[in-house]
């Protein structure tokens, strides 16, 4: 069962968390508030889904630092910045580093109520996008060391008799892993096949030219 969507408020004016709580609520949505960067950091569990309201300016990590160190490590919370003191290459800054808004106060509820949606929607199909390369991953893993050599060369373009040769052992042969490949890989295709190595990056097949 998927969790619920949380959105986690991390602002060091109590008043605007309170405001945003109650904003937030007041449409059904799973609130946690947090007084500063550090103690977002300490807590966050990034299995859970959601998306993070962030001020820009705060005492000890700003919001944008935050941003950069939850990039580094490795965390893709969507972001939705809100600020009083906004200007362009702060902007620009928190847009390039993956933001999904950034809003100026004062605004109108519903303009961050969309953003929220839309950084919840951005989450969820991330998510999707995970959990797929996960399975493909795991098909990879029931691969043998020699399947997932047949499995290379194979989507590289390379032919059976070519295959064979390289890998010192007869067309025969290689036609038995490569079926097992197929098979493991769920696969019915050779296109399908490619596209699933383009996913979890094994091979770049060769543009043939005609």
């Amino acid at each position: 069962m998927n969790a619920q969507p949380t959105v986690f408020i991390v602002d060091d004016d109590d008043s605007v968390r309170r405001a945003l709580q109650r904003l937030a609520r007041s449409v059904g949505l799973n609130v946690e508030t947090f007084g500063g960067a550090q103690e977002f950091i300490n807590s966050y569990d990034s299995s859970r889904p959601g998306c993070l309201v962030l001020d820009v300016r705060m005492p000890g990590l700003s919001g944008l630092d935050l941003q950069e160190e939850l990039k580094l490590r490795g965390f893709t919370i969507p972001i939705v910045f809100i600020t009083g003191h906004g200007d362009v290459p702060m902007s620009v800054r928190a847009m390039k580093g993956g933001a999904v808004d950034f809003i100026s106060k004062p605004f109108n509820d519903q303009t961050l109520l969309d953003a929220i949606q839309h950084a919840q929607a951005k989450d969820q199909e991330s998510r999707k996008e995970q959990a797929a390369l996960g399975d493909i991953l795991g098909r990879v893993d029931r691969l043998t060391p020699r399947e997932r050599e047949v499995f290379a060369l194979v989507v590289c373009g390379k032919l059976n008799k070519q295959i064979a040769h390289q890998l010192g052992t007869s067309e025969k042969t290689v036609k038995v892993h490569r079926a097992r490949v197929m098979q493991k890989m769920k696969a019915e295709s050779l296109a399908d096949l490619v596209l699933l190595a383009q996913a979890v990056g094994l091979c770049k097949p060769k543009v043939q030219s005609e």
